[in-house]
Parts: structure tokens; sequence; C-alpha cells
């Protein structure tokens, strides 16, 4: 007997190699999938201007990095005695506007080089309440800790997404026309919001997705929130808030992620490179031993095989 429902997920094309380049944007689940990739050694780029949870300010992004619009003094402000924008994270906040600027400047140009060259991109949507501030009422990226009062609180329309998506596409293929997209859904809820809030915003976000892929076939889904709401319904999937999926779920998604986009080659490569880099992270007690410095020439021996035959692929 089965005690649980899968999710069918569809093979994904092109594969991911090792000498592939995968960009990632968009909520803090892009962040479980990149630390997996940065671990096994999958050359990635991974939220340049900090986690971002709305499609409209991605959109944005892309359309910076297209239209090679950098970033001006309008797009940055003082507060708190730091400077940052409402296009990025407070990750990018800096001690003065220079600094801001130059810190947001180059995460452009660092990210239009990328996906240059980039084989696949991975978006990942976590809400569809947007926050706009003042009268350009464009939906910022982070509100920075100003005052509520000071937003005005929207749910996006269905349609408004598919626009989003629409300009995120347009935008990439401007900039790299062999590249794949891959569309997920963070499943972590935005209980802030409200219950039936969230689960508002999750389906406007799934309903925008699959309308966009209906028209866009060259783009893929890949069903993050599906697995952790119908394969691991059970809060044990869960870290300590209820919220966020924890490190039992995040192997899990990547297990099944991984399976269905990685190369054959690949997966037997991350089979040898997680021994490595397990081994790397173990501190022995007896650092100064013989046994000790025979471990170390041994893990040696096989990381420089595996250079030799991937140079792409770098141990710290």
């Amino acid at each position: 007997m089965d005690f649980r429902t899968k999710v069918p997920i569809e093979d994904g094309d092109p594969r991911i190699e090792h000498s592939s380049g995968v960009f990632l944007i968009g909520s803090c689940f892009v962040e479980n999938i990149g630390n997996k990739l940065e671990w096994f050694k999958l050359r990635n780029l991974q939220n340049p201007t900090g986690i971002i949870f709305h499609p409209s300010p991605i959109r944005k992004f892309f359309q910076r990095l297209s239209n090679h619009e950098e970033y001006k003094k309008k797009d940055v402000f003082e507060f708190n005695g730091g400077w940052q924008s409402l296009e990025a994270h407070s990750y990018m906040r800096r001690g003065t506007e220079d600094e801001c600027l130059k810190a947001l400047n180059v995460a452009l140009k660092e990210s239009r080089e990328f996906i240059e060259n980039a084989t696949h991109i991975v978006i990942s949507l976590g809400t569809a309440w947007g926050y706009s501030y003042g009268v350009s009422e464009k939906i910022a990226a982070n509100c920075h800790k100003i005052p509520q009062k000071e937003f005005k609180k929207e749910l996006s329309s269905i349609n408004e997404i598919v626009n989003d998506l629409e300009v995120i596409s347009h935008s990439v293929l401007e900039m790299n026309k062999n590249t794949k997209i891959i569309y997920t859904i963070s499943p972590v809820r935005h209980l802030k919001d409200g219950f039936q809030e969230n689960q508002q915003s999750k389906a406007h976000l799934i309903a925008g997705v699959h309308q966009f892929l209906n028209s866009n076939q060259s783009s893929s889904y890949f069903p993050s929130y599906e697995i952790l709401m119908d394969e691991l319904r059970d809060y044990r999937f869960y870290s300590e808030d209820m919220l966020h999926p924890n490190e039992v779920a995040v192997n899990y998604i990547w297990k099944l992620f991984s399976e269905k986009w990685l190369s054959k080659n690949s997966l037997n490569l991350n089979v040898e490179i997680d021994k490595i880099q397990k081994a790397l992270s173990h501190r022995s007690r007896e650092e100064n031993s013989s046994s000790h410095r025979k471990f170390l020439t041994k893990l040696q021996a096989k990381i420089e095989e595996i250079q030799k035959k991937h140079p792409e692929i770098t141990f710290s």
C-alpha cells in the first residue's frame, strides 16, 4: 500500500551539467536550491540583490539587465542611518549613497554577464501580495522596516502576474536566446498576510504561472509548492516556525529536482563531490597524526582527479 500521493514531475530538458550556469532569483526557497548547487559545485549565481518575493520587482530587475539601466540616485534613499533601494533586499544596504549605488550596479553587471552565458534560470515566486510606495506605486522588493502606513497593500491579479512573467521572458531572451527558465512557487507560507490571504496569494501565483506557461512552452515548471503541500503534508517536514521547510524536506525536494533536471553524469559526480565536501568539513582531533596526514593526501588526490576531468570545479 502507498500511504501518500506523489506529485508527477516532468523530465527537464536540457539537463544541468557541472559545466552549466544556473542563475537563481526570487524567494528564500531559491537559497535552499542554490545552496545545494553550491555544495555540489555546480556553477551558479543566486539572488544578487537579495531575496525578492513578488513577481513585479523580479520583472523590474530583468528589465534593468536587458535595458542596461543602471541604478541612479533617484533609486536609493536614506533611512535609519543607511542607504538602500526599494528594488533590493536589505542585504544591499550600505553606509553611504555611493557605496549603495556601487553595490547595486556591480550586482547588475555580474548578473548580466552570468545570464549571457547561463544555461538555466530558476525563478521562485513567493507571494502575490505587493506593497507599493509613494506616487510611483511600484511594488517594493523589500520594505526596509519603513512604517507600513507608508505603503499600499494590494493583491496582484492573475493577469498582472502573467504580464510580469511575459516581460521577464522577453528580457531574458534579449540577453540569451538559449537559456531555459524554470518557474517554481515557494512552499513557504506567508502567514503574516493571514491564512486565507496566503491561500489567495499562492492561488494567484499558481494560476498566473500556468496561464503563462500555456502560451510559453519553452519555459518549465517545477512543483516545489505541490511537493511540500501534497507529498510531505506533515508538520515533521517543517522547521520550528512551522512555515519553512526543514532540512529533511529541502533534501527531499532537492533529490526530486536533481533527478529530473541534472544529467546522469552530474548525478554520479555529485556522489563523489558529496564525499569530498563532507571530508573537507571534518575536523580531526589529531590533526598532526600520521593517519590524518594520509587521509589528507588521499583526499587531495581525489580532488585533483576530479579537477583534471572537470576544470570548472574548484574546492575551497
